[in-house]
């Protein structure tokens, strides 16, 4: 008995802590303990020990000790299980339990003092004792899950910070006095609502009100406790116009006016429905914190909006806040079905910690109807819970019951105290229910007739909060009529000051940011910009470029490309795509613009051309040559991405919407790739401007052209982009020279305005040796929206348009027949076309009797279909593959026999 006195003596939490380390890695284990943890596993677990094994004998009341700390762990581990969390539904039956049988005890040791009780804080306490402390902290109205984690600091802080008054708040009465006023905005916002607005469409919050109070306290904590400046929140339908009202306070008679349906003020834009819109305001806190909200606009593709919320946060972080990102805090607030079953909730939360994305720190609400639209949870995901997605990144949750008021702002700061002290992603699941259908006109007792049985007879939030805050004498009767008549009097007001609008309109998202950029139209777009850059400092860039920096060493091949680059631009004055597009770069830092790019492989570029980033063969440092330029006043960023393309462009058109005078790039691995992001297209992209009166100068460079590498790798899909192109919406060019590809890149930032710009780069043009321009092209030129021919005009019969990289298929051609009654005239800009340079070019050749549109796609694909809608100058013909489904061939032969026959039909 005496061998293991010692520990009797030995502090319970000290002993704690180290069998959970023992467990999970025992070699780490100090040899002794270790030894004796062994033993102790054994005969707990009674294995028969052999002759050679050593028996060890545990006094039971030691024995007894560690039975209490498995039980301790139990609960940290499984607890969530076995909450209070589930306000209309009885929870799921879990398997095995923790009871204390299941753990070697029984009731006869209820009575014994155990130090375990260390370990929660509380000192030596009778087993009775610990389980009560044991179910307040980890099985009432929160539970916790954060035992997967492996940074011991983060497992050590959420076990401390739990076990502070059993993980439930100590408000003062004018604390209780704030959430249960914000719940009454919440509450009696949504009831107003549904008594004027019968029927209509809102998504309320109904069942999840306490989300209000919650966000509140947590926007109220960052400002006052952690002096975070800027918010930005994305957030689906549920609940975002009692958010825009009580959290961003939204004018409400501007808000009633857009449920009367009111036309907008501006007729440029056709706007977007009511919980679409979003709002940037500033909010001051009693004690004069500041803080400024932005709520971005989304589309009805719910989780889309998270990519967009994060890069919007890198760019502020970059951009406002000196990199600090303890100033800034990204919200996200999901749907349950949603963030488990949408892919882009994976794709952003693995960008949480990488160099190029992360903002530090998510907080993540899940306001959870345990229903997605009509479907029953149980059909909706295989995960226990909705946000095991967060296991990922190792991010821990909160299981909230949503009719727990106090519980729910607890656990809204205690995620953000986690954030702001680890910048680590937290989770925080809601757990309420759903007050209607998934929206006001639905029944949803087709579906879930039991369920919505018990949802009508149960109370609301504010119901529930009220009577306890008169349980307690904090309030009385006369003060709940109070507050209840005072809000429903302010809406009673602002609805009838609504009816004197006679329009609605959408107010400007961070306009701050955007002041000075003047939205603009099609004559616009269609004027020259000067992008000319002296071509003495020019020649300074291409020698920053094409040098390396002392004191490092490239590898051989990578002096080889520098040496190159110092060829073309000092001797040959050849300059290759790659040289020309990093000029470009190079000329932008030089006048104050910030370059980032991003997207897989970008660093060294997919097909090797551009070499952006350089390694160090000794220290593999990563050097960015621009960067090394003295005169530069801005900086450049390239990064990276992971196998992304839906969640790393949101991300990057984020970023570019909250940083304008940043030359914002995202380039697809293949242009055929952009499909995967089909949805950031389609809802931001193309129609943010109209919707949400949204500028962004994102560039997207899709590589492109028919090089015989099969369906995938041939086609970035054109004709989508130019079918979205409306009146002025974006720029979509397919350009066949360095200096012109230099030249629009320079055009983007130098416009007063910004639209987004597609690009589609070639692959085989990266080392074509025509495809060269000079230093004075660069110097001096401008962009060419169209490249007139050089031949003899008079001798033309045949007057060919096409686009990109086609363009010297067809000139190869030429040559070898050595036809000069056909000319090439190239379509730089596809959209918006400059008609009257083009009809300039037409002009030009007096002789023509027949107008072809010539392109490598097939003829239900590539630019023929837009042309044919849109080009109206003369009447033309097609040369091009027949109708496919796939873009190209997978076979090389039948590749060059398609090709062969387009080029025939040319020049026919």
């Amino acid at each position: 008995m005496d061998k293991f006195s010692f520990l009797n003596a030995v502090h319970a939490g000290f002993v704690g802590d180290l069998y959970e380390q023992y467990q999970k890695n025992p070699d780490a284990i100090e040899p002794s303990w270790r030894s004796f943890f062994q033993g102790y596993d054994l005969a707990n677990e009674n294995y028969s020990l052999t002759d050679e094994e050593v028996s060890v004998q545990i006094p039971e009341e030691v024995r007894k000790e560690f039975l209490v700390i498995d039980l301790i762990n139990g609960y940290r581990t499984r607890g969530h299980l076995f909450t209070k969390t589930n306000p209309v539904r009885d929870r799921r039956k879990y398997s095995p339990t923790l009871d204390i049988e299941n753990f070697g005890l029984n009731s006869d040791d209820l009575a014994t003092v155990f130090n375990a009780g260390e370990i929660l804080g509380i000192g030596p306490k009778t087993l009775a004792d610990i389980i009560n402390h044991l179910k307040a902290i980890y099985c009432d109205s929160i539970g916790v899950e954060y035992m997967y984690l492996r940074n011991p600091e983060e497992i050590k802080w959420w076990q401390n910070r739990l076990n502070k008054n059993d993980n439930h708040p100590d408000y003062s009465a004018d604390t209780k006095k704030y959430i249960y006023s914000k719940l009454n905005q919440a509450v009696g916002f949504e009831s107003f609502l549904q008594t004027k607005y019968v029927g209509q469409k809102r998504f309320s919050v109904e069942g999840g009100e306490t989300l209000i109070p919650g966000l509140s306290m947590a926007l109220r904590d960052a400002a006052e406790k952690y002096g975070v400046k800027e918010c930005v929140l994305g957030m689906a339908h549920r609940g975002r116009l009692n958010t825009l009202v009580n959290i961003f306070k939204k004018p409400v008679r501007d808000l009633f006016s857009e449920f009367e349906g009111k036309d907008f003020e501006d007729k440029d834009i056709d706007g977007d429905v009511k919980y679409h819109l979003g709002l940037t305001l500033s909010k001051t806190y009693k004690e004069g914190q500041e803080i400024k909200m932005n709520l971005v606009p989304n589309p009805s593709h719910l989780e889309t909006v998270d990519a967009v919320v994060e890069g919007i946060v890198r760019a502020k972080v970059d951009q406002d806040y000196q990199g600090d990102d303890g100033k800034i805090l990204p919200v996200l607030v999901h749907g349950d079905a949603a963030i488990a079953g949408q892919g882009i909730v994976y794709e952003v939360v693995q960008m949480a910690q990488l160099n190029g994305y992360k903002t530090g720190g998510t907080i993540h609400v899940v306001v959870n109807n345990q229903i997605g639209f009509t479907t029953n949870y149980l059909d909706a995901r295989s995960s226990t819970y909705c946000t095991d997605v967060a296991k990922v990144t190792l991010s821990p949750v909160l299981h909230v019951n949503a009719d727990d008021a106090e519980a729910v702002c607890h656990a809204m700061q205690l995620a953000v105290e986690f954030r702001m002290k680890f910048k680590r992603d937290v989770f925080i699941d809601l757990l309420g229910y759903r007050k209607y259908g998934h929206n006001e006109g639905d029944e949803p007792r087709f579906t879930q007739p039991t369920l919505y049985k018990a949802i009508s007879k149960h109370k609301n939030p504010k119901l529930i909060y009220g009577e306890k805050l008169i349980a307690e004498g904090i309030v009385d009767d006369e003060y709940i009529k109070a507050e209840t008549a005072e809000f429903k009097n302010m809406l009673e007001v602002e609805f009838e000051e609504s009816k004197k609008q006679e329009v609605s309109r959408v107010s400007e998202f961070m306009p701050e940011v955007w002041n000075g950029f003047i939205r603009k139209q099609l004559e616009h777009m269609l004027q020259p910009v000067d992008t000319t850059f002296d071509l003495e400092r020019l020649r300074g860039i291409a020698k920053v470029i094409s040098s390396v920096p002392e004191g490092v060493k490239f590898v051989r091949k990578a002096e080889r490309i520098l040496k190159d680059r110092e060829k073309r631009a000092f001797e040959t004055n050849e300059l290759d795509w790659g040289t020309a597009e990093t000029l470009a770069y190079g000329t932008l830092l030089e006048e104050g613009y910030d370059v980032r790019i991003s997207g897989e492989d970008v660093e060294r570029g997919t097909f090797s051309h551009r070499h952006a980033i350089l390694r160090d063969e000794v220290s593999e440092e990563r050097i960015n040559l621009l960067n090394t330029n003295p005169n530069n006043k801005g900086n450049m960023t390239i990064y990276n991405s992971h196998l992304s393309e839906y969640g790393v462009l949101g991300f990057d058109y984020g970023y570019a919407m909250a940083a304008p005078n940043t030359l914002t790039i995202w380039e697809a691995q293949f242009g055929d790739f952009a499909n995967g992001a089909q949805i950031m297209f389609d809802q931001y992209i193309t129609s943010a401007e109209d919707k949400w009166k949204l500028q962004n100068g994102l560039v997207v460079l899709l590589p492109h052209g028919y090089e015989g590498q099969g369906p995938e790798h041939s086609s970035a899909r054109i004709e989508r982009f130019l079918q979205s192109c409306a009146v002025d919406n974006m720029t979509i060019a397919n350009c066949s020279t360095p200096a012109n590809m230099y030249h629009i890149l320079r055009r983007q930032m130098k416009r007063e305005f910004r639209k987004p710009l597609i690009v589609f780069t070639p692959k085989s043009l990266l080392r074509l040796p025509k495809a060269v321009s000079t230093m004075e092209e660069l110097a001096t030129g401008g962009f060419q929206e169209v490249i007139d021919d050089t031949i003899e005009p008079t001798k033309v019969k045949k007057l060919v348009f096409c686009t990109g990289k086609f363009y010297y298929d067809l000139l190869t051609r030429r040559e070898e027949l050595g036809r000069e009654d056909v000319a090439l005239v190239r379509l730089e800009q596809l959209f918006p076309l400059h008609n009257d340079k083009i009809q300039e070019v037409i002009n030009k050749y007096p002789n023509v009797e027949r107008y072809v549109w010539a392109q490598e796609e097939p003829k239900n694909m590539g630019s023929w279909g837009y042309m044919l809608e849109r080009f109206d100058l003369v009447k033309l013909e097609c040369a091009s593959r027949g109708y496919h489904s796939a873009p190209a061939a997978g076979s090389s032969a039948r590749y060059k026999r398609r090709h062969e026959a387009v080029l025939a039909q040319v020049f026919d």
